[in-house]
């Protein structure tokens, strides 16, 4: 991460009244190592008011506004210095206060008019990042050196091109001779949680917080672990915390807690906070997008995404997403094989290979293909991480469906949650089939009889008369293919319901069904007028005669 000065910058070159800080101000030292900004801004604000000569005091409060997030503020503070000294160290902290304010191109400018630091190499270094300049970011970070701010720079920059265990090496190492650098904890936390790794990262996070509890960036990073153990209750709670803390030092981040809070409370709000975020909080267009996929407004998902060029794995999904739902719906190959490249450039990713992200994405890729012993496997290596997850359950499901695992297909079925997934034709279609292969063919039959008439139905009702048919769940089968018939007059239903019919006979023969439903098959044959309808039944009604079966109504 890129660190700023420790202390502000005041150059020799001043040739004004001299204020001896530590005497004007005895306690500013303690404000600072406390990190009470607020106090030590206030304490500023009341001294310069009886010196003379205000420029170091201004130094001062330009440092510890840009630590309170207050970029604007310490930016007015630095112009009106270089103004008045015209000293060109002061051009870096506004290349700073640029940087932080998004203004790339000023960020750049003042950095150029700087005199040559380390600061001044690591911003170029996220400069040439943020312009997307390949070439000149590995010049800058070739020239590097072994300073814990430069290895902290290139770590930073790994972790925004997702390289995540790069990065997390980087703090390991100088962990290894600095257990000090307590602030590191939180970085290598962000990694393991980017990776996936949940325990390691409440662990590395548990360190920071013991001594600084109240750390916004921490707790912030602590509710969305939460959120992703599917605590959702506890990750409210964390961020209501924050919200209730008065603090200045907190007002910097309102925006970081609003977004996370539509994000834990599934979306709600979403237009009016996450809108008017994008382009500030990196995650807030990603957010937005996946709002809108779950609201099933593909297009607008899309209009978001159109123009990112993909440089995160995260983008790279949430295209893949969209092209395979584009695909799907409007039976697309183009956009299917689009979405096959994303996902496979994510899972096949050094930094993604071994995580639960990166298997899902693997998943994907082989559920486009249809190859679902591949899906299989890789759903099967991360489903402990997806407890009550309803879209992974629905897609392991299917996945088990496809391989002709009904058992475990149907027991990841039942553990959807959603009305809507319930509700779609898919979910409610293979579970039918699952009951019928499962010996559940009542099961599959009150699906059918909770539906409302649709094409949905009936095509739920050919899946039922044609699966029961073929497991030799005669009864069910002859019911479907009645209805159908009653639908349709396609001679295809009258066959199928006549060996369903068939069928059940030879079963009550066979003593594989109770007698009664004798009744119920006579009474489906007569729906029928067909040749031989009176034939298969006065056969039925000698054979139930002969055995003294009551088949009259």
């Amino acid at each position: 991460m890129m660190l700023s000065r420790t202390k502000p910058v005041a150059g020799s070159s001043v040739k004004s009244e001299q204020v001896n800080i530590s005497k004007q101000l005895p306690k500013l030292q303690d404000f600072l190592k406390l990190r009470d900004y607020v106090g030590a801004l206030t304490l500023l604000e009341f001294n310069r008011s009886v010196v003379k000569n205000t420029n170091d005091v201004d130094m001062w409060i330009g440092y510890c506004a840009f630590h309170l997030g207050e970029y604007k503020k310490a930016l007015q503070v630095y112009e009106k210095l270089l103004l008045n000294l015209q000293h060109e160290e002061i051009n870096i902290n506004l290349s700073c206060c640029y940087f932080f304010l998004g203004m790339y191109k000023e960020a750049l400018e003042f950095a150029e008019k700087s005199s040559a630091s380390g600061l001044k190499s690591r911003l170029q270094l996220h400069l040439a990042n943020r312009f997307a300049d390949d070439k000149k970011a590995f010049e800058l970070e070739q020239k590097m050196g072994e300073l814990i701010e430069d290895k902290l720079s290139v770590a930073s920059l790994n972790f925004l091109k997702a390289h995540y265990q790069e990065a997390l090496d980087v703090y390991k190492e100088i962990l290894l001779d600095h257990r000090e650098y307590l602030a590191i904890k939180v970085y290598e936390a962000y990694c393991y949680y980017k990776n996936g790794y949940l325990d390691k990262a409440q662990e590395a996070l548990h360190a920071y917080l013991q001594h600084y509890p109240d750390s916004v960036i921490a707790n912030n990073l602590k509710a969305c672990i939460y959120y992703q153990l599917d605590d959702a209750k506890a990750a409210e709670m964390e961020l209501k915390i924050l919200k209730d803390q008065t603090s200045a030092s907190v007002t910097c981040y309102r925006d970081l807690i609003n977004h996370n809070s539509v994000v834990f409370q599934r979306g709600e709000n979403a237009l009016q906070i996450l809108s008017p975020l994008v382009g500030i909080i990196p995650e807030a267009r990603l957010n937005l997008v996946i709002y809108h996929i779950l609201q099933d407004d593909i297009a607008e998902a899309y209009n978001l995404m159109k123009d990112v060029n993909a440089s995160q794995h995260s983008e790279y999904i949430l295209k893949g997403i969209i092209h395979a739902i584009i695909g799907h719906k409007n039976g697309s190959p183009e956009d299917t094989e689009i979405a096959q490249q994303y996902f496979l450039a994510v899972g096949n990713s050094g930094s993604e290979r071994d995580t639960v992200q990166g298997r899902e994405c693997m998943a994907s890729f082989f559920f486009l293909l249809h190859q679902f012993d591949e899906v299989n496997c890789y759903l099967n290596a991360i489903r402990s991480h997806h407890h009550g997850d309803d879209i992974f359950n629905f897609n392991y499901a299917q996945a088990k469906s496809a391989i002709g695992s009904y058992k475990e297909a149907e027991e990841a079925f039942q553990l959807v949650q959603s009305e809507k997934l319930k509700n779609d034709y898919t979910f409610i279609s293979l579970l039918a089939r699952c009951y019928i292969m499962n010996k559940k063919p009542q099961n599959a039959w009150e699906l059918y009889l909770k539906m409302e008439a649709s094409p949905e139905s009936f095509s739920l009702l050919q899946l039922i008369a044609n699966d029961c048919y073929k497991m030799g769940h005669f009864y069910h089968s002859a019911k479907a293919f009645d209805m159908l018939e009653r639908f349709d007059p396609n001679p295809e239903y009258w066959e199928g319901k006549r060996g369903a019919c068939i069928g059940i006979f030879q079963k009550v023969i066979a003593c594989e069904e109770p007698k009664s439903i004798l009744k119920e098959a006579i009474q489906l044959l007569k729906t029928s007028n067909k040749p031989g309808v009176e034939h298969m039944i006065k056969v039925i009604k000698s054979w139930a005669k002969e055995n003294r079966i009551n088949v009259f109504l």
